[in-house]
């Protein structure tokens, strides 16, 4: 499970429009997730070509993608490597709980339950291998690049975005806080009216900007114990504190000047330890397995020529997709791409 810094990070809304010009690291993965959660049928069912091959994915990238090169936004996409072994248990969690989801889906379905098929398809949700590499393939085609991370997403993007070679980092995670991305940009794809899950009830979800360096100063703390903070609460990697909350976590924090000061202090006053040697949580973020990429590198992996037969023979002879909608927004892609090519050589 990500930390949950909700409470205590800085944000502030925003539009794509703010993001014009910039180039934006996307945790691909990350994304992919959101677009296979909300782009089903009712009852779950995600969009399928005529092979049974799922499709959602395709459809949340292709129109997404799209809109962000219409605001003049650069994406790149950063995909997951292998994954740390620190992070077994929490993949083995994961796959355990979607299993019990899908079966559970499985079975609403038969006896009618719509809504709950729904909300349990959802929780089932996986990327696997054959989705990532479908969505590499899409990418290609429309000109968009994407870098292959050795080990965790995140982690390459928020040292891209540390080094200044993109703007910000997107991802739904606030991990990516603690492996040091200065500007973190949620809901980038999934902004605007969304439903509650089993409830009648809509909200707003609203693009927001994360500000590592006022969030650092607001608190009064360093990068260090923003890192300490989030193994408290729990990361990706380790189980948190139980019973440890955001603002307990924020107050040990700033009275600890190591983290061995922040293990010591939560065994005699709670009586309770970290699961396991927490030393190498806090090293995974603090130097991550990167791979080391320079300006050039960018350069090479912003957009680029697309290439409309390509995109129309994968998209709507491959997977089903409806040819005049398609050519519409691939045509719309060429001309903003051109556009921007030509603003940055002017």
């Amino acid at each position: 499970m990500s930390v949950d810094l909700s409470k205590l990070v800085s944000k502030r809304k925003i539009t794509l429009d703010d993001l014009g010009g910039r180039t934006v690291a996307i945790d691909a993965y990350n994304m992919l997730y959101q677009f296979l959660t909300t782009i089903r049928q009712p009852d779950g069912t995600p969009l399928m070509n005529k092979e049974g091959n799922v499709t959602s994915h395709l459809s949340g990238i292709f129109y997404r993608t799209s809109d962000f090169i219409m605001h003049d936004i650069k994406p790149i996409y950063i995909f997951d490597g292998i994954p740390s072994m620190l992070k077994q248990r929490t993949i083995q969690a994961r796959s355990r709980k979607r299993q019990e989801a899908y079966e559970m889906w499985q079975k609403a379905k038969d006896e009618g339950r719509i809504e709950e098929a729904g909300a349990y398809a959802r929780v089932s949700t996986r990327v696997t291998k054959e989705i990532a590499g479908s969505a590499r393939r899409l990418l290609d085609l429309m000109g968009i690049g994407y870098v292959n991370a050795p080990s965790e997403a995140e982690a390459q993007a928020s040292v891209m975005c540390r080094q200044g070679l993109v703007h910000a980092v997107a991802s739904q995670d606030y991990d990516t806080m603690l492996f040091g991305a200065p500007l973190v940009v949620r809901n980038m794809s999934v902004s605007g009216r969304r439903k509650l899950p089993n409830k009648n009830i809509y909200i707003n979800v609203e693009t927001e900007l994360l500000d590592l360096e006022e969030t650092k100063a607001a608190l009064g703390v360093t990068q260090d114990q923003i890192i300490w903070i989030g193994l408290m609460l729990g990361t990706d990697f380790n189980d948190g504190i139980s019973g440890i909350g955001p603002k307990t976590s924020l107050k040990i924090a700033k009275q600890s000047s190591s983290l061995q000061e922040v293990s010591n202090f939560i065994k005699e006053k709670y009586g309770k330890e970290f699961d396991f040697n927490i030393n190498e949580v806090e090293q995974l973020f603090k130097n991550p397995e990167v791979n080391e990429l320079n300006s050039d590198d960018l350069k090479s992996l912003l957009p680029r020529r697309i290439d409309k037969q390509g995109l129309m023979q994968f998209m709507c002879e491959e997977n089903d997709f409806g040819v005049e909608r398609i050519e519409k927004f691939a045509d719309q892609i060429a001309k903003a791409s051109s556009a921007s090519n030509q603003k940055r050589l002017f």
